[in-house]
């Protein structure tokens, strides 16, 4: 048993680099396509910020996802690796695809999946899933409203300023408005590798009585994520960065700075919602604020059909895996 618990945890820190490697587009894409910092600049600058955020903002998000999503008497080794199975497969295949998809959710329906082939529908905790699900939709419509509000806010306090100049401030403010974006992408999405690991632990014993998160999963995590940050998901930076709205220094600080808003804010409050969804939603509002054909919304369409598939097409892999799993001896 320990044997497999041992590799369990060493999947499930596979999937939070993946995590990293998919969702490095989210922190980097604006910061690049804006040329105020190379790629490799932006993935190193993203990675150390990923890793600071282990210091911070507890582990609300954590605690959500190991008791939120789940009952704890269902879970066991085999079916949290189903669930990191589901995730990292859906990961893997919108990466080639290019589309920036939630690899939160992925994971979420990774759960969720495994768990209703094994034990039903009463398996799963009603409460934590409509929050989750609930945030699925908010959360785009926050990044978007903030990302819309603080274009404007901007535009009119520097309307009577030299162009060149607000170009030039604003290089410099993004890379504090990047810098906050990874952080609040760390803190959010570590946390649900940590929350992974820690139901784990406490549902074969290793815990004791009371759940919680020992601090050697949360260093793990982070390290874990920023490595993957730091690998860099070229493909899906280009969707991002590019082909959502073209982006100037001023529209990249507003959508970075109303994502990290957003991210930090439900990570303290124990939400754990998509950073993908998040700085999407962000980009598009800032866009939109010149015109709304500024957005393409072809595109925008073809990423909220992945954004809806994520779930159930990580749960049917889940769920296909758990049963594969528990064929074998054991």
């Amino acid at each position: 048993m320990l044997s497999l618990v041992v590799f369990v945890i060493v999947v499930a820190l596979l999937f939070d680099f993946l995590n990293g490697f998919h969702d490095a587009a989210n922190s980097i894409a604006t910061v690049v396509s804006t040329r105020v910092l190379t790629p490799l600049q932006a993935v190193v600058w993203a990675a150390v910020f990923n890793f600071v955020a282990a210091f911070g903002f507890g582990v609300n998000v954590a605690t959500t996802v190991g008791r939120g999503v789940v009952q704890p008497d269902v879970v066991d080794p085999r079916l949290i690796l189903a669930a990191l199975i589901g995730a990292i497969s859906w990961d893997v295949i919108t990466w080639y695809w290019g589309l920036p998809t939630s690899s939160s959710h992925a994971l979420i329906g990774g759960l969720a999946g495994a768990a209703v082939v094994k034990a039903g529908f009463a398996a799963l905790v009603p409460a934590g899933l409509l929050k989750i699900g609930l945030f699925m939709v908010l959360s785009p419509l926050i990044g978007f409203v903030l990302g819309f509000l603080m274009m404007l806010a901007t535009l009119w306090t520097f309307r009577a300023a030299h162009p060149g100049r607000v170009d030039r401030l604003f290089r410099r403010l993004q890379l504090v408005s990047a810098g906050a974006y990874s952080l609040g992408h760390g803190t959010n999405d570590a946390q649900k590798t940590m929350g992974v690991i820690a139901v784990l632990l406490f549902t074969t014993g290793r815990l004791g009585r009371e759940f919680y998160v020992p601090y050697w999963v949360i260093l793990a995590a982070h390290a874990a994520i920023g490595l993957g940050t730091l690998a860099g998901g070229w493909r899906i930076v280009r969707t991002m960065g590019m082909r959502i709205t073209k982006l100037r220094p001023v529209g990249g600080f507003s959508a970075e700075t109303a994502g990290a808003v957003t991210l930090i804010g439900t990570a303290i409050g124990g939400i754990p919602v998509s950073t993908t969804h998040t700085i999407s939603g962000s980009i598009m509002g800032v866009g939109a604020i010149s015109r709304f054909s500024a957005v393409r919304w072809g595109v925008a369409g073809r990423i909220v059909s992945a954004w809806i598939f994520t779930i159930p097409a990580a749960a049917l892999v889940s769920a296909v895996a758990w049963l594969l799993l528990r064929a074998l001896p054991p």
